[in-house]
């Protein structure tokens, strides 16, 4: 046998592993100098008050900390930009910033109190390496937050007919045992039903095994949004609908999500949402007409998130069935407030987005019209009409449902026994801490233990 060095040497392979050792470590010696080089700023702004709202007269306040993890100092300037919700500039300032290399620092901004609403606030730092905008909102007494109510003056009897027509369509329902979803716990059953102008609208119901009567928890759907069977229930027959359009209720309607909120938005007769605040409603008939599933029918508790916040606040207004309402970042909510909002965003967002996207494929279509029909659909137009417990939750950075709309429907809720909860850094979208004071919340209104 040939002895296996001599057989790489004259191969060149010893030769080759040599060069590329050498290149491997001096590759990893120029990574190791570049990682000294680099590095990052670390900026965090908490509000004095931790769920960034302030009362009237009360002076706003950040504590702002920032670390250097560069192993050079860092200089230049540090400001903000204090605007309206609507992007109009109302403060600014700047000073002249440095921290030392691995070094931090922390600083206070003190703004004069504001009048009632929500501002944006704007932290920017501009270092000798590093750049960046730590972008806040914080609010000012939202409970005195007011806005316009732009309801039609047939709005009411609108709303009756509907209804009368809703009435007229013989709901035929189906309740499907599904014994490959069901556990020893859970049985889980497909519903389907008939609703306004028809159509053939489905659900999911998730009863707890024990044999008693149970409160219902009822979701409606977001935007385009499959609801599926809900097990995390223990103590709630869960009921989840889907709406003309959503998850296992597309045979008829099958819309796209850009063209969802638009369909027949020019007639208020046709609009999609008619049919779909009927679904909504024809759900709660189903619950009351299927006692022998262990339902009770004093604690039903409507739920949704984005346009399923909308469509809770639209149940429960139009039906006295609803026991409780709970609602997160309802979409839609004071839509002309939205409007002017919205049209300071850079880029376009949920809702507006669509509706401006239709607005300029056609361009005969105006804005008045739009309002013609919405205003027939607005939330904060059937808020007066609530009378249940309230709980609602809103993230101080959403842009879909601007916290400025969400507390001018909230403050036109007529219940006496309404509360809200305001998480700080979220967009649309809330937290786990809400939820879990949502669960205590709602227990405690229908007195579970």
């Amino acid at each position: 046998m040939r002895n296996i060095n001599t057989y790489l040497k004259n191969t060149g392979f010893v030769v080759l592993v040599t060069l590329m050792t050498a290149f491997a470590y001096k590759a990893n010696a120029l990574c190791l100098q570049q990682n000294e080089d680099e590095g990052e700023v670390i900026l965090d702004a908490k509000p004095a008050n931790k769920n960034g709202l302030f009362k009237a007269g009360e002076e706003v306040s950040y504590r702002l900390s920032v670390k250097n993890k560069y192993r050079q100092k860092q200089e230049g300037k540090f400001s903000y930009i204090v605007t309206t919700d609507e992007g109009k500039k109302i403060f600014e300032n700047s000073s002249d910033f440095s921290v030392g290399a691995n070094g931090s620092k922390s600083l206070t901004v003190r703004i004069a109190p504001k009048a009632a609403g929500f501002y944006r606030i704007n932290f920017m730092f501009n270092l000798s390496a590093y750049d960046d905008t730590v972008r806040k909102v914080f609010g000012v007494n939202p409970e005195a937050i007011t806005s316009k109510l732009h309801k039609p003056d047939d709005f009411d009897s609108f709303w009756k007919e509907t209804r009368m027509q809703l009435a007229k369509v013989s709901p035929q329902y189906k309740v499907i045992f599904r014994p490959d979803l069901s556990t020893k716990y859970k049985k889980v059953y497909s519903v389907e039903m008939k609703s306004y102008e028809n159509l053939l609208i489905r659900g999911w119901m998730v009863v707890p095994t024990d044999g008693r009567k149970f409160p219902v928890h009822y979701r409606v759907p977001g935007y385009v949004v499959e609801l599926k069977p809900n097990m995390d229930n223990d103590d709630y027959i869960a009921f989840d609908l889907n709406v003309r359009g959503n998850g296992n209720s597309k045979d008829v309607v099958h819309i796209n999500t850009d063209n969802y909120s638009t369909t027949h938005i020019e007639d208020k007769n046709k609009y999609i949402y008619r049919g779909v605040y009927m679904d909504c409603l024809r759900g709660l008939d189903f619950l009351y007409s299927h006692p022998n599933l262990g339902i009770d029918t004093s604690k039903i508790f409507v739920e949704g998130g984005s346009q399923g916040g909308a469509l809770a606040v639209v149940t429960a207004a139009l039906d006295s069935r609803v026991k409780v309402l709970t609602m997160q970042v309802p979409l839609y909510a004071d839509i002309r407030d939205n409007y002017t909002i919205s049209a300071s965003y850079k880029e376009q967002v949920v809702p507006f987005k669509m509706f401006r996207q239709y607005k300029n494929q056609h361009p005969a279509f105006t804005w008045e019209q739009f309002y013609d029909t919405f205003d027939y659909y607005d939330p904060q137009n059937f808020a007066p009409m609530i009378k249940c417990p309230v709980l609602m939750g809103i993230g101080l950075l959403d842009q879909f449902c601007p916290p400025r709309c969400s507390m001018a429907l909230f403050n036109h809720i007529s219940s006496t026994n309404k509360e809200f909860v305001c998480v700080p850094n979220s967009t649309h979208e809330v937290d786990f801490n809400y939820f879990m004071f949502q669960n205590v919340w709602v227990r405690e209104k229908f007195r579970i233990p």
